[in-house]
């Protein structure tokens, strides 16, 4: 998702974006943050390191939406992500990417509770759950990215999601909304 920001104080959602991604645990993202750098230069890695779930819209409001967004959470449980090595999407995509080996499942599971209501995806590919390191760079460092990536092991704890919208700024935290309870709704 271009731009995922901080939460902080923001205008009313807008109404035509809405994103749904788990998060990386602080030390993970740290990581990442710097495998992404190295590859795409400073200030380029941005976009914190996620796993997206939904990059999309509302079909009505966005209240309604984001309602909807909070019964999935609670309806949903914790559970684990292994991070296992890397893939492409090249040539249908110039995108490098770490492999879910655990957890692609329950990821599936969300993504498509969450399209189950007024929640819509806008992507032209079907959704496979994966983290993105590198993304329309020149083919070397494409292959550079995968090559040394192809050994990296990671694995955590989804505890929640986050709900995001999209301002003049990029993608804003909106809420982060814990599995199994603790959202509104």
């Amino acid at each position: 998702m271009p731009g995922i920001g901080q939460s902080g104080s923001t205008p009313a959602p807008h109404p035509d974006s809405l994103g749904v991604i788990i998060t990386m645990p602080p030390a993970l993202a740290a990581e990442l943050h710097a495998w992404r750098e190295s590859y795409a230069g400073p200030g380029n890695g941005v976009v914190p390191a996620h796993i997206t779930l939904v990059s999309g819209r509302a079909r009505r409001s966005w209240a309604e939406a984001a309602k909807h967004v909070r019964s999935v959470a609670r309806r949903g449980s914790p559970f684990t992500i292994s991070l296992r090595g890397t893939g492409t999407f090249a040539p249908v995509s110039p995108v490098v990417f770490l492999k879910l080996e655990q957890g692609v499942g329950e990821c599936q599971e969300l993504h498509e509770e969450l399209l189950a209501g007024p929640v819509e995806h806008l992507l032209d590919f079907d959704f496979r759950p994966h983290l993105t390191v590198a993304h329309d760079l020149d083919p070397d460092t494409m292959a550079r990215a995968e090559a040394e990536l192809a050994g990296f092991q990671a694995e955590l704890e989804v505890t929640s999601i986050g709900l995001y919208d999209y301002s003049e700024s990029g993608w804003a935290l909106h809420e982060e909304l814990a599995l199994g309870g603790g959202g509104q709704g």
